[in-house]
């Protein structure tokens, strides 16, 4: 394979980088002048005062290694001894500069400059925004034989970030999860603090990420911010590719991921590169990864190991490195036990995995939501609509309420606040038109709700997460038993009906005990069976 250009990038020495007797050591010269390595480009810092120095220089590496690039940028700097200067022009070079890590080999050179400057340049690639290793130089030693050019070292870091500096990688961690929830200033502490933690691995891993949770709750929106977040960071240079796994099956599957080659199959008229090809030095979100195919997951699994796998119809492997994000609504681990999802393929997906949470979990980012989807109505738009006071305040009382059922989470909130939109009058919704949002929103949970659906009972005192948890067998007795409970008046009265047979076995029966402590098992409370009873019986 061969070796990409090395790319080396420092600042001009004052000092140490001055010409003299020819013997004389300078690391910036001498650098181009190294036995182990040779140097396609060096990118120099050159402080306003040192253009002198900066065109010797150039001159002297042209004689030596006229193969060698030198580009000079100029580094503004009143007081290259000052922390917050040094480091925010250091900082604003990394953004600016255009590394391509995946064409280019970067080395940054720290043994010029002064301590401040070098220490900024350590602090930079030691966070990967100068996608690098450090590279020093030292001079030859008296009497040890030592070429006159010198030696060096090249030093991959894995430290700790500086106390001296900490705030402002804080800053960009905020940031950055900002980026994640796109801006929104999302309340919940639980969701904050999961946001918290996905930007902190995101940024510093390649390894797979699982999202899980509702449908609706942004597992593919997040997936693609994350996306978003390392090309920020330089950190992937491919293309963020996403398939929706629950809408392939067979062949389709097969050639949709791996790709095939001609004739492969009936209708294989041209070989297919495939996804995993497609995400090369990027990231693959394969969404409702549980409704993939046991054959699927297997060559996965080796594509995710080994980088390799073998196309539809070839018998030449294939090869990819991709970060792979997973979304899924389903119980994986349940789906192990039943034999549709590989074992191995879950461990090895699950080393980072996150829940997120639905819409009736985090009331206290209704708000910010609302504010959220209005704004963006006004940027795909191009016409802003307001929100009356008591408009706002009808919808979020219903919003955040028991009664709004939000089955799809976020794609039906963000459905309902489209509609209104659209039809607020002269740009300004109104409690009229929440009223009839809200009417909607009831007639469609009305017609959503079927006594006899297992599914629809359990989901009025259930959240997803709990629901989906539930063996079948829990799942049938939990049903049948609030189906009774809502057909009774009082606690007491349904722990009679319930443990009719049983009771007269026992000296003393406490049924209403017993039906407390078999509720709670399963977090419903006798509380709020009465008010889901009264509301049904209302409706």
């Amino acid at each position: 394979m061969k070796a990409k250009p090395l790319v080396v990038v420092g600042i001009l020495g004052k000092i140490l980088d001055q010409p003299g007797r020819k013997e004389r050591w300078r690391p910036s010269f001498d650098l181009c002048r190294q036995d182990a390595f040779r140097v396609a480009r060096l990118e120099l810092l050159v402080h306003p005062t040192d253009e002198n120095l900066a065109n010797a220089l150039v001159r002297d590496v042209g004689v030596v290694s006229p193969d060698t690039e030198v580009v000079t940028h100029p580094l503004a700097l009143k007081d290259p001894w000052d922390f917050e200067p040094v480091y925010a022009a250091l900082h604003d070079f990394a953004r600016g500069y255009p590394f391509d890590p995946d064409r280019e080999d970067y080395l940054i050179n720290i043994t010029t400059g002064t301590h401040v400057e070098q220490i900024c340049l350590f602090l930079l690639t030691e966070t990967r925004h100068l996608p690098a290793r450090l590279l020093q130089m030292s001079p030859p030693r008296a009497g040890r034989g030592d070429p006159p050019q010198g030696y060096h070292a090249i030093i991959d870091l894995d430290l700790s970030r500086y106390d001296r500096l900490a705030s402002r990688f804080k800053d960009e961690s905020r940031e950055a999860t900002s980026f994640l929830k796109s801006g929104i200033d999302t309340r919940n502490a639980a969701f904050n603090r999961l946001i918290d933690r996905i930007e902190q691995v995101a940024v510093a891993s390649k390894a797979p990420l699982l999202l899980t949770g509702p449908t609706g709750a942004g597992k593919s929106r997040l997936a693609r911010r994350i996306f978003e977040l390392k090309k920020a960071r330089r950190q992937v240079g491919g293309a963020f590719v996403e398939l929706n796994c629950a809408t392939l099956r067979g062949d389709a599957a097969m050639s949709a991921l791996f790709g095939h080659v001609k004739g492969a199959f009936t209708g294989a008229l041209a070989d297919r590169p495939g996804l995993l090809r497609a995400a090369d030095g990027g990231v693959l979100l394969l969404d409702e990864i549980g409704e993939l195919g046991i054959d699927e997951q297997a060559m996965l699994l080796r594509a995710l190991e080994e980088k390799v796998f073998l196309p539809v119809g070839s018998d030449r492997e294939a090869r990819s490195d991709f970060q792979l994000l997973a979304g899924t609504n389903r119980d994986l681990a349940a789906a192990v036990r039943e034999g549709r999802f590989r074992e191995d393929l879950l461990a090895r997906i699950n080393l980072w995995t996150y829940r997120l949470p639905g819409l009736s979990e985090r009331p206290e980012d209704v708000e910010p939501n609302l504010e959220f989807e209005l704004a963006e109505h006004t940027r795909r738009s191009g016409h802003m609509v307001g929100m009356s006071r008591e408009a706002r305040e009808a919808f979020l009382a219903f919003a955040t309420s028991r009664e709004a059922r939000w089955p799809g989470n976020f794609r039906d909130f963000n459905a309902a606040v489209t509609r209104m939109t659209t039809l607020a009058p002269g740009g300004r919704i109104d409690v009229a038109t929440v009223r009839e949002e809200i009417e909607r929103q009831r007639a469609a949970s009305a017609e959503a709700r079927d006594p006899s659906s297992d599914d629809a009972v359990l989901a009025a005192h259930l959240d997803a997460k709990a629901l989906a948890d539930l063996d079948l067998f829990d799942r049938l007795q939990l049903a049948a038993v609030l189906r009774v409970c809502a057909g009774t008046k009082s606690l007491s009265d349904a722990g009679r009906k319930l443990f009719a047979v049983s009771r007269e076995r026992k000296a003393t029966a406490n049924d209403a005990d017993r039906l407390r402590k078999y509720l709670g098992r399963f977090g419903v409370s006798w509380a709020e069976v009465e008010a889901e009873g009264r509301w049904a019986s209302r409706a």
